[in-house]
């Protein structure tokens, strides 16, 4: 079964992907602490750490990763792809506790058990692919008023976050920061998923390069992943390694799914009971992400008397 097949290896390539990804924050978040020893930090809007080469191989781990997950989203659906994305937080968590010290509770294995339940539960009962067989047909789904509506309201959230809350509240809410990347990331995911589909189709023998919606939609993608990559390295380098990830995959996965939702509609073709497990599946995820989370803001305050800690979770950076 053609879908079946799509889906597995979307899957693969997913696992894959938080292998990588799970990795390059806590090299890059070593290459940060480097930089910030010697220079600007990040969180001051210093680039330092451009200069550092362990923070460059993280960069590589990360972009590698990105590129797996990016193929993913060609052969399978955004609900079975981005939940995954939770492997990679409980692979950073393990080496954060191993690396950079930061404790990981048993409770933080439990969260990471969770994660792991959760997961399986969305890959078995995951939606297949819908047969694309042009980039017009994505376009033709971007550009629905639902959706339309959509991106509206995130831009608009987007600019009201970065204009208003960063100045005043950036240094010491992590969800300022956190709720930038994850709103673009929803859109992020939605084009970088149009553009998998084209380069896929073209490697088929069907060139969707000549059409200007393919070009329109990797636009996208850069300007949008740079916006991310800044706001990301603003958060690691303020908030700990260990508890970013967490709430910056909810969140992003939150509205990435939404996104999905109205743009392809992948649960039409679901009934009542599969959508439901697949809820219930994500919902155990959330449990694990947030567990691991609050098991970690519970060690760092017991460890760090006086100044004010930043119960923030942690967003992949750049």
């Amino acid at each position: 079964m053609v879908g079946a097949s799509d889906n597995v290896r979307g899957f693969l390539l997913a696992i894959s992907s938080s292998i990588f990804i799970g990795s390059s924050f806590i090299i890059k978040k070593k290459g940060l602490k480097k930089a910030g020893a010697s220079g600007t930090r990040a969180s001051d809007g210093g680039y330092s750490y451009l200069g550092e080469p362990m923070w460059w191989a993280g960069m590589i781990a990360m972009v590698l990763g990105e590129a797996l997950n990016f193929s993913a989203y060609a052969y399978a659906p955004a609900l079975l792809v981005t939940p995954l994305g939770a492997l990679s937080i409980i692979f950073s968590a393990v080496l954060a506790h191993f690396i950079l010290k930061e404790k990981l509770h048993v409770f933080g294995i439990v969260g990471c058990v969770l994660c792991l339940v959760g997961s399986i539960t969305i890959v078995l009962h995951a939606p297949f692919e819908k047969d694309i067989e042009s980039v017009k047909q994505v376009w033709h789904l971007a550009t629905e008023p639902g959706f339309i509506v959509y991106s509206l309201i995130v831009l608009a959230l987007v600019a009201c976050l970065i204009f208003f809350c960063v100045p005043r509240y950036g240094q010491t809410h992590m969800v300022v920061y956190i709720g930038i990347c994850s709103f673009m990331g929803s859109l992020t995911v939605m084009a970088v998923k149009a553009v998998a589909i084209a380069l896929k189709l073209t490697l088929s023998g069907s060139n969707q390069f000549v059409y200007f919606q393919t070009w329109f939609f990797t636009i996208l993608v850069v300007v949008f992943c740079v916006i991310q990559l800044i706001y990301l390295n603003k958060a690691l380098d303020i908030f700990n390694a260990a508890v970013v990830s967490p709430v910056y995959y909810v969140m992003f996965t939150i509205l990435t799914i939404v996104a999905s939702m109205i743009m392809f509609k992948e649960w039409d073709s679901q009934n009542a009971t599969q959508i439901i497990t697949e809820l219930c599946g994500f919902v155990t995820i959330v449990s694990g992400t947030f567990l691991l989370h609050k098991t970690l803001d519970m060690e760092s305050s017991s460890t760090m008397p006086s100044p004010p800690y930043h119960s923030s979770p942690r967003l992949p950076e750049p």
